[in-house]
C-alpha cells in the first residue's frame, strides 16, 4: 500500500490496482456516475468496484501521470511534465474528454433540469496522461467526481480553458494573446459555436473558487484551511485580476482563433 501524492482534501493510497479513499459527501451520487460512465464504456474515470472493510471506497487505479497540485509542498523535481502534457494535442484532448462525458449526462437524471453533469473541478492534478507509445503523454481519464453536480457546459469548459493553459505556462503569468489563443483551441475542440460569455465565466468562476476555499477555512475544514495556507485564496484573487486586466485581448483573440 502506498499513499498517492496529491491528496490536500482526502487521502488517497493504491493498494494494488486498486485505490482507496473515504468516502465524499455525496457517495452514491459519485458511484452511480461512475458506473453510469461504465455502462456506457466510457474509458475517461476510474471504474467503482465496492467499499473495504475500512469503509473506504474501491476504484480502479488508472495506469499514467497525474500532476501535483499548483500548490504544494512537494520537492520542484516533482513538478516536471513528460512531453507532450502541455501541448496543442493534449489541450484539445482535454476538451474532447470534457465533451464526451457531457454528452453522456445530456438528458439524463444526472443532469436533472441543467444542460449536463459537471465535473466542476477540472484541473491538471485531476487528469491522468499516459504514454501513447513512443513517449509523449495524452490525457486519458479525469479523477475525483466528488464535486460533480449538474450544470450549464460552459462551467466546465471555462475551468478547463483557464487551468490547462495556466499550467503550460507556470510559474510565470502568459501572454495574453497566447492565452487566448489556447482558450480558442479548446473551445473549438470541445465545439463550444459561441464563445462569448466565457471569460464572464471564468471570472465567476475564479471569485467562486477563492471565496469558497476561504468559506470552508473559516468553517474550520483542515483541508481547506491546508489549502488556504498554501496561498489558494490569494492565488485566485490574483487570478481574477489578471483576467479582469487583460479580459479585452483574451476576448480578441476568442474571436480572432
Amino acid at each position: 500500500m502506498s499513499e498517492l501524492p496529491g491528496g490536500r482534501i482526502n487521502k488517497v493510497v493504491r493498494v494494488g490496482d486498486t485505490v482507496r479513499r473515504r468516502p465524499p459527501g455525496r457517495p452514491d451520487e459519485a458511484q452511480a456516475l461512475l458506473n453510469h460512465f461504465e455502462h456506457h464504456g466510457w474509458t475517461g474515470a476510474p471504474r467503482f468496484l465496492g467499499v473495504d472493510d475500512e469503509g473506504r471506497q474501491i476504484l480502479s487505479y488508472v495506469p499514467g501521470w497525474v500532476p501535483l497540485p499548483r500548490l504544494t509542498r512537494q520537492p520542484a523535481d516533482r513538478l516536471v511534465a513528460p512531453p507532450g502534457v502541455w501541448s496543442d494535442e493534449s489541450l484539445a484532448g482535454i476538451a474532447r474528454l470534457v465533451r464526451e462525458f457531457h454528452d453522456l449526462t445530456a438528458g439524463t437524471p444526472f443532469a436533472e433540469d441543467e444542460e449536463t453533469r459537471c465535473h466542476n473541478d477540472l484541473t491538471p492534478n485531476n487528469t491522468v496522461f499516459a504514454d501513447t507509445g513512443n513517449g509523449t503523454y495524452r490525457p486519458v481519464a479525469f479523477i475525483d467526481w466528488d464535486d460533480s453536480t449538474p450544470g450549464p457546459r460552459i462551467h466546465d469548459v471555462a475551468d478547463i480553458c483557464w487551468t490547462y493553459p495556466s499550467a503550460r505556462f507556470a510559474p510565470d503569468r502568459p501572454e495574453p494573446r497566447a492565452m487566448g489563443r489556447l482558450m480558442r483551441l479548446m473551445c473549438d475542440a470541445y465545439g463550444l459555436a459561441d464563445c462569448s460569455e466565457l471569460i464572464t465565466t471564468i471570472l465567476d468562476r475564479h471569485d467562486g473558487t477563492w471565496r469558497g476555499i476561504a468559506d470552508l477555512a473559516d468553517a474550520g475544514h483542515p483541508g481547506y484551511q491546508l489549502l488556504r495556507e498554501l496561498g489558494a485564496v490569494e492565488s485566485g484573487r490574483a487570478d481574477h485580476e489578471w483576467t479582469t486586466t487583460h479580459r479585452a485581448e483574451l476576448e480578441r483573440a476568442l474571436r480572432d482563433g
